[in-house]
């Protein structure tokens, strides 16, 4: 039994997410897409009734691995420095197991927050914040935190330095994404400088 159907409807997907990642999905067209696809705009039908179908395809996957991949960290016995470890490594495989989906949310979440069908990128934005203030404000209660640490801002600045780190990260073998997971760690909850030492302009100079 042939599997061309099946191919053709994956081959669409991919070339169309490569196109809204790289574009935007305002600015790509469904002729844009079949021409990249080596098909014409009327046999795409035949897959997907909309380009919207093609993103709703993309997102929904991303968005369902991300939630899955928050509920063992939230769930397990572990001090808040773990957990949030725990998160920042969950969130890098899911960005690496949907580059393009990842690069389309952060893009686009606004504009496609407008057709009713995306409905669902609301609640899913709501379980991620949640998921990350539930364990930043855990830990600034337990005392494992900065007590002056906003958690709303700690959430946002996170957020952006690991989903945006799609658009110029790629792990190799000597710096892997764990490498990458552990860095961003420990920059997160130690900052850069060295343990113990306080400096001054006076020693650093005004020009750093």
């Amino acid at each position: 039994m042939s599997r061309e159907p099946v191919d053709r409807h994956e081959q669409i997907l991919t070339v169309a997410a490569g196109l809204f990642a790289r574009k935007g999905v305002a600015a790509t067209t469904v002729r844009e897409i079949a021409d990249a696809v080596g098909i014409l705009s009327g046999s795409l039908y035949h897959h997907f009734d909309s380009k919207e179908a093609m993103v709703d395809e993309i997102l929904a996957p991303y968005l369902r691995d991300l939630r899955a991949a928050y509920q063992p960290v939230l769930s397990r016995a572990a001090d808040p420095r773990t957990k949030l470890h725990d998160l920042v490594v969950a969130s890098l495989q899911v960005v690496e197991a949907h580059p393009h989906a990842t690069e389309i949310y952060q893009s686009d979440v606004n504009y496609l927050s407008q057709f009713e069908r995306f409905g669902y990128l609301t609640a899913a934005a709501g379980d991620v914040r949640k998921a990350w203030l539930e364990v930043i404000s855990d830990g600034v209660a337990r005392g494992a935190f900065r007590p002056d640490l906003e958690p709303g801002i700690a959430y946002r600045l996170m957020r952006d330095a690991i989903w945006l780190s799609v658009r110029w990260f790629r792990p190799t073998p000597d710096y892997p994404l764990a490498r990458f997971a552990e860095d961003c760690t420990s920059l997160f909850l130690d900052g850069v400088a060295a343990a113990g030492r306080a400096w001054s302009l006076a020693e650093v100079g005004e020009d750093g």
